[in-house]
């Protein structure tokens, strides 16, 4: 069985597209899906009249605001490979949510737009990857629309992040004017041809060198001046470097008109690594090929309206996934039944009969398991909790109607264990008001659509002047209970003491004033959160 895992896991390829909001993020993971003939036509969210939103989005909120708050999965073959693409919030609000889908990926598509380059949401994610010792590929989009030099965005990649580009394909034309692509290790060009609204595979043509020359002039003859200077500097493609997270192999194209994206979905199975062994807890490294075990890293309600259950995103860690088998739940070592799995293509669901190392397996109703618990059948093992990031915004819920209490509690509770937000609690407001916390206040947006339309729990909610979050313990909290502008609340979720303040400088002096309180900073959310 063991050889049977591991020529499955090699198979996997597991991955997430990280962006900043606006960088077409939804439209390519659209395009891998329509390159992959796993759907017959794109959708685009760019609100043109009789089009549909994309198979990725789901919620009401992101349809018509034309962004992606949720995460969707998205797994089909391609070639011999096993795709698993895990979409991600686009919008920077969600960055909290993001981190844990990359706690799931083995490698990432960093997507660039041509004329904006690096952007700041792009950065943090990116930290989040280094952190994560997550390869990057990067794909350069909207290449047919006006924007900046190829080597122009090259050279910032280096600089702003210290990745060294390996072009894996250029671009014959500028940004605007794009005249088709050239394989950078063969110099084997090809042209391509849009459909109407790139609402199908655009037409590929492999043109020889001597016409693209007359043809293509002098956009060709720019280009082998470019492909000349990356070959000078080095610029090819170094395996280990990217394995290792210093270098990032750059693709170009259009995902709107669907230019580039079979070569991407070609360079993720050549390129991207299959499951690997995942380390524990205490840091060993766990072997594909061991007993199963799987992580949960997302937990989701709502997203089918008739059906109103609530799933648990496993990535499967190690060992053979069968449906209907019982697993211990890891954190409170109680059994766990798996009759209902599932995998999900947007808004479709279809039962999973087995999975497979990097493979993500929907768990029904599964209301004892949160973001970061592990499951494993046979020989105990535990994974690194995934870390709450530090909210920067803060509210008082109070449910409208008196008679909503029930569902206002049970909506609280939903959304806590999900981590839509973070709940948190003090003996001054009592469980009647409690906190939310948020990354950023889309959340709270989110969190009330749907306590008012999943729960029935029309809400009110008064903003606290809060924005800087440190961990603390019971001693420090009876000192800052005596200090001004500043409070402590218990996250619900795991008990930790959070001391909020109005500001740094409020917890800088507090800090100076009382130096030996325990002030723990939390991972952040924003990318020069004080230390």
């Amino acid at each position: 069985m063991g050889r049977a895992v591991a020529g499955e896991a090699a198979r996997r390829r597991t991955f997430a597209v990280i962006s900043h909001p606006d960088a077409g993020k939804s439209t390519l993971t659209e395009a891998l899906a329509l390159h992959a003939e796993v759907i017959d036509e794109a959708g685009a969210v760019h609100g043109k009249a009789g089009r549909r939103g994309v198979t990725s989005d789901w919620m009401e909120m992101e349809r018509k605001r034309g962004i992606s708050i949720t995460s969707a999965v998205l797994k089909f073959a391609y070639r011999d490979a096993v795709i698993n693409l895990l979409d991600t919030p686009g919008h920077g609000d969600f960055s909290e949510d993001t981190y844990r889908v990359l706690a799931a990926v083995d490698a990432a598509v960093m997507l660039l737009d041509a004329a904006k380059g690096l952007e700041p949401q792009t950065l943090k994610l990116f930290d989040v990857c280094r952190s994560r010792r997550i390869p990057v590929l990067t794909f350069v989009n909207k290449w047919d629309r006006p924007g900046r030099e190829a080597l122009e965005l090259l050279d910032e990649v280096e600089q702003a992040i210290g990745l060294r580009p390996m072009p894996i394909t250029w671009p014959v034309g500028v940004a605007g004017e794009l005249r088709g692509l050239i394989e950078c290790a063969t110099g084997e060009f090809t042209r391509f041809r849009r459909t109407a609204g790139g609402a199908t595979r655009a037409e590929a043509e492999v043109v020889p060198a001597e016409r693209a020359e007359v043809e293509d002039a002098p956009h060709w003859g720019t280009a082998q001046e470019e492909l000349a200077l990356l070959d000078e500097i080095g610029a090819k493609y170094d395996e280990e470097a990217f394995l290792a997270g210093t270098a990032t192999p750059v693709l170009f194209g259009a995902a709107l008109p669907n230019v580039g994206v079979a070569r991407l979905l070609d360079a993720l199975v050549e390129l991207a690594p299959s499951p690997g062994p995942r380390a524990d807890v205490e840091g060993r490294p766990h072997p594909v090929d061991a007993a199963f075990s799987g992580m949960v890293f997302k937990v989701q309600a709502g997203m089918d309206p008739s059906h109103r259950d609530r799933m648990a995103f496993m990535r499967v860690c190690s060992g053979r996934f069968e449906r209907g088998m019982v697993l211990t739940h890891g954190v409170t070592g109680r059994p766990f039944a798996t009759k209902y799995a599932q995998s999900v293509f947007g808004q479709q669901r279809s039962t999973i009969e087995e999975a497979f190392p990097g493979d993500i397996v929907g768990l029904v109703n599964a209301g004892a398991l949160r973001p970061g618990d592990t499951l494993y059948a046979d020989a105990p093992v535990e994974y690194p909790p995934i870390p709450s990031f530090a909210p920067e915004h803060f509210a008082v819920v109070r449910c409208a109607e008196a008679g909503k209490h029930k569902q206002f509690r049970r909506g609280i509770d939903q959304l806590d264990s999900e981590g839509v937000v973070q709940v948190l609690s003090s003996d001054l407001r009592g469980d009647q008001a409690p906190v939310l916390a948020a990354v950023g206040p889309l959340q709270f947006e989110v969190a009330t659509h749907r306590l008012e339309s999943e729960f029935r729990a029309p809400v009110t909610l008064e903003p606290l002047g809060y924005s800087v979050t440190r961990r603390t313990d019971a001693e420090g909290a009876e000192v800052l209970a005596r200090q001004s502008e500043v409070e402590v609340l218990t996250r619900r979720a795991d008990g930790d003491l959070l001391a909020v303040f109005a500001n740094k400088w409020r917890l800088e002096t507090i800090r100076r004033r009382y130096p030996e309180l325990v002030l723990e900073p939390l991972l952040a959310g924003s990318v020069n959160d004080p230390a």
